[in-house]
């Protein structure tokens, strides 16, 4: 399969293009019928002080491993789902729905003493009022050996594999083994390289740490069990996971792990390749509290698909965030598409804001209590030295502005022939990334003006620089604010960029 480049950013072309890769991915795990019943309550029961819920509308959707599969089939994949369901309603329900999603369910086991696992949400006014779940109390042993036997043949000719293992026994026993033998490391010549990419989504990844796998995908509670402790509330998880980095890769046995926080976004760790652990962080974009279920699953489709397709891990983890934060906002189980994810993402194509508007926002931030932080430079040929760089930006306050140099400025800094992208494009893969909340254009020689106007408290600038060497030093600390210096990578800068590509033709590693 051909493979992406990785200078990629986030723009609205992206998703349409991976559709184009069209990858082979299998998903093996549990798999659920969500089952969402909502209507209205006007009385309470006289037999008890519960309320009478007169339903008015049922919808049924493919959950747990189902839901992953049919998010990437809406992302473009060609999806083969691999699980055990009953031959009971619900089973021919969830089966029906995955075929017309367009996901093969060639290998899905249907056996009469299954019972599918099926969870019912009642909810009124969008408040879910109750969840029943209906489960197998064990899953029969030839149902299991007959999954095993179809591991080899659903493996075959897939560019990426998904465990979704939710507890619910469909990789127990036989299937397990079958796994492990399938997809493990060779026994006696140590790690071998797979052309499979493994991603391990389990309630326990450290069970499947035997598989080295390539992505392990725990929420904070499973990180947590990873870890052996309690993780801490809020704000401090993520620095509470990023000190644990190499304990949570050890446990599970990953070449990199991706924490995902609901509401705080994520936090990838892994080990670069100079042994160095590295992390990257995500910011997610919760609006209203919707009664929504699934994100999770949209957010591992959406990192496998990229990856799968030869995008870089973070670039893939940022366009995660972006399909999690679609489904989100939605209730009840939801689906990302290729289209609703390219007019997510196209929605911050007319993001840079005026000065007038910036300030508005920024003293609405500054009444919240929030800490403001401001950046400038070019960027342009957005690549790995500039998200690590705004990353880490994000991570001194709660709302990050960036300043983007005009092209005429850009102009005059780097020469006539820069710059490469335009203003507005170089605004919009800015705006997309997750650690960025405003995006504005400056078209002085300083970013001094903008800086008076704002008062950031925090103005940081690479570390090629010196607070000394700054001219915005003394605006900054004039108005109260500090200047932070951080990371330079300068094997990662933009000059260097373009520079490989001219003198070869292809886009540095």
């Amino acid at each position: 399969m051909a493979r992406l480049s990785n200078q990629e950013g986030l723009a609205e072309w992206l998703p349409g293009r991976l559709a184009e890769e069209n990858p082979v991915i299998t998903v093996i795990g549990d798999a659920i019928l969500d089952g969402w019943w909502d209507g209205l309550i006007e009385r309470f029961c006289r037999e008890a002080p519960a309320p009478v819920v007169q339903v008015k509308r049922r919808d049924f959707a493919p959950g747990g491993a189902a839901n992953t599969a049919v998010n990437l089939a809406a992302l473009g994949a060609r999806v083969r789902f691999v699980s055990i369901v009953g031959e009971d309603t619900a089973g021919q329900q969830l089966k029906d729905r995955l075929v017309a999603a367009g996901v093969d369910v060639t290998q899905v086991i249907s056996h009469p003493e299954m019972t599918t696992t099926t969870k019912f949400r009642v909810s009124s006014a969008g408040q879910v009022m109750l969840r029943l779940d209906d489960e197998a109390e064990r899953v029969p042993a030839d149902a299991l050996r007959s999954l095993a036997e179809a591991i080899p043949g659903s493996l075959e000719g897939s560019d990426a594999v998904i465990l979704c293992d939710y507890g619910a026994g469909a990789l127990e026993g036989e299937v397990r083994d079958a796994l492990l033998k399938a997809l493990g490391p060779a026994a006696d010549n140590g790690p071998v390289r797979r052309n499979e990419l493994v991603v391990v989504d389990a309630h326990h990844p450290g069970r499947w740490a035997g598989l080295m796998p390539d992505l392990a995908t725990p929420n904070a509670q499973e990180a947590a069990l990873l870890l052996g402790v309690e993780l801490p509330g809020g704000a401090a998880r993520s620095p509470f996971v990023e000190a644990h980095a190499n304990q949570l890769l050890a446990a599970s046995g990953a070449a990199a792990v991706v924490v995902t926080l609901d509401r705080d976004g994520t936090l990838t760790v892994r080990v670069d390749n100079e042994g160095n652990t590295v992390t990257h962080r995500t910011w997610a974009r919760p609006e209203t509290e919707k009664q929504a279920s699934g994100a999770g699953d949209t957010f591992v489709a959406g990192l496998t698909l990229a990856r799968a397709a030869g995008l870089p891990l973070t670039t893939s983890v940022d366009l995660a965030q972006a399909a999690a934060d679609v489904v989100v906002h939605r209730p009840g189980t939801s689906v990302c598409s290729t289209e609703e994810l390219a007019r997510h993402l196209r929605e911050f194509a007319d993001t840079a804001l005026s000065d007038t508007e910036l300030a508005k926002q920024v003293e609405a931030h500054r009444q919240e209590g929030r800490r403001i932080v401001l950046t400038n430079g070019c960027f342009d040929v957005l690549h790995r030295g500039h998200t690590r760089y705004l990353n880490q930006a994000k991570q001194l306050g709660d709302v990050l502005v960036v300043a983007l140099n005009s092209d005429s400025s850009v102009r005059q800094l780097k020469g006539p022939d820069r710059p490469v992208n335009h203003e507005a494009d170089r605004a919009a893969v800015i705006a997309a990334l997750s650690c960025v909340d405003h995006v504005t254009v400056f078209d002085t020689p300083t970013p001094i003006p903008l800086i008076e106007l704002l008062r950031p408290d925090v103005y940081a600038k690479g570390g090629d620089y010196t607070p000394e060497m700054l001219a915005e030093t003394e605006a900054v600390e004039r108005c109260g604010g500090t200047v932070t210096i951080l990371d330079y990578v300068p094997e990662h800068s933009t000059t260097a960029v373009l520079q490989r590509i001219r003198s070869t033709g292809e886009p540095t590693t």
